[in-house]
């Protein structure tokens, strides 16, 4: 049995890349949602830190989404 040594060190930066993606991009939308409550309860206008953080989530939905699509197809 002969291994692709190549192929799955590709696999391999491609699977931690996308997952410190994921990470990154959902710890942003937390972000968001956090200083939207800070913001609202300061008296100011919480809706960019809300619009940010939805889109950060949406985000990671779609990706996953992306992801079980590869994998049902």
């Amino acid at each position: 049995m002969k291994i692709d040594w190549a192929a799955l060190g590709s696999v391999f930066g491609v699977s931690l890349g996308a997952t410190v993606a994921l990470v990154g991009l959902f710890t942003l939308g937390v972000i968001g949602l956090s200083k939207q409550e800070r913001a609202a309860a300061q008296g100011g206008s919480a809706a960019v830190a809300r619009t940010g953080a939805y889109a950060c989530f949406a985000l990671c939905l779609a990706a996953v989404a992306y992801g079980i699509y590869l994998i049902v197809a």
